[in-house]
């Protein structure tokens, strides 16, 4: 089996953590936990192809701009781009995100997956195609809350990375 290390990107309580929980533990924790530096978990997927562990690295946000640093994503055979829909600012900060990634890292397949589809957005699919139309990365709509699409980005991505 082989291991591929997976980053988790985004802004402050967009939810990365909860998405983590969610995929690996199939639970979700109404109160706020902020990640300090890293947590790393990890599960196994089965792909098309042969099984992969995915090291599940849930990396802490930053309040506005990016000051990830580089270090933690280095390595990363691929991220998981996590946006919030209900705070219009995650949409341009996570494409800021991108480019900083692609110049200190080099580029990576990535998936975005617009988080809390359970409450009312402030983005549009339209904003989303708009912002990231240059990456052509896919991107999902879930809920950490609500387990909807969760599985099936994580799987997308395991698959990008095989």
């Amino acid at each position: 089996m082989i291991s591929k290390k997976i980053a988790m990107l985004g802004m402050w309580g967009v939810g990365k953590t909860s998405l983590v929980q969610q995929f690996v533990n199939s639970i979700y924790d109404e109160k706020y936990h902020a990640t300090l530096g890293v947590k790393v978990d990890k599960k196994i997927v089965n792909t098309a192809t042969k099984d992969i562990s995915l090291m599940l690295w849930d990396i802490a946000g930053a309040e506005d701009t990016f000051s990830v640093p580089m270090n933690y994503v280095k390595g990363a055979a691929g991220y998981l781009l996590v946006l919030d829909g209900t705070r219009a600012t995650s949409l341009e900060s996570g494409a800021e995100l991108v480019d900083l990634v692609n110049d200190q890292v080099g580029p990576i397949p990535f998936v975005i997956m617009i988080n809390k589809s359970d409450l009312a957005w402030e983005i549009s699919e339209a904003d989303v195609e708009r912002v990231f139309a240059k990456h052509a990365q896919p991107w999902f709509s879930g809920s950490a809350k609500t387990g909807e699409n969760v599985d099936l980005a994580f799987q997308t991505l395991a698959e990008k990375v095989v």
